[in-house]
């Protein structure tokens, strides 16, 4: 099957709040796999991005959207909303072995169609990026989400929005969010 063909036939879908077991366990490792890569060497060993009982939490507020390929999980995607008009998505993911098909841009553009549904002008996302260096996937990141029309509103520190995380970095990081106006 062709990147293009792969690319028609990726589904994007919200997961039910009851969601079986192994859809749980599909995500929550697809999610840890795909960030214990894009954030390599920001964490202290050992860190995982998130757990089984996170990501059930997650599938039962209805946040957790994912992306699938002949039935199997590929992609996912947290998605939240903030108040005062605002969504957020997070914990965006998409299976190393599926890159380049637009299963990352299927999965932001329908966390962004369903935050506005959800009543949100603006869409919200964060990113960690090393201080004293570049990390790659991070400078990825940052170009791809601002090719997409998300702009820095601020930079801060991780230990202001998740003080429990802050001493698990193995490096000092700015705590970057974006913003971009929906609708």
């Amino acid at each position: 099957m062709t990147a293009e063909d792969q690319a028609r036939a990726v589904e994007v879908e919200l997961l039910a709040r009851d969601a079986a077991d192994d859809a749980v366990a599909e995500v929550t490792d697809l999610v840890n796999r795909v960030y214990a890569m894009a954030e390599e060497g920001l964490w202290r060993d050992g860190t995982a991005r998130t757990t089984s009982s996170e990501t059930t939490e997650f599938i039962r507020g209805g946040e957790i959207a994912v992306a699938r390929l002949d039935g199997r999980i590929v992609g996912c995607v947290r998605i939240q909303r903030l108040g005062g008009g605002v969504g957020k998505f997070g914990m965006l993911a998409a299976d190393p072995g599926h890159r380049g098909v637009g299963i990352g841009r299927r999965l932001v553009c329908f966390a962004e169609r369903l935050a506005h549904e959800r009543g949100s002008g603006t869409m919200q996302l964060e990113l960690l990026i090393p201080k004293a260096w570049t990390h790659p996937t991070k400078k990825f990141l940052h170009d791809w989400y601002t090719r997409l029309g998300y702009r820095v509103v601020r930079t801060g520190s991780i230990d202001e929005q998740y003080p429990a995380l802050a001493s698990r970095l193995a490096t000092p990081c700015d705590f970057v969010i974006y913003h971009k106006k929906l609708g």
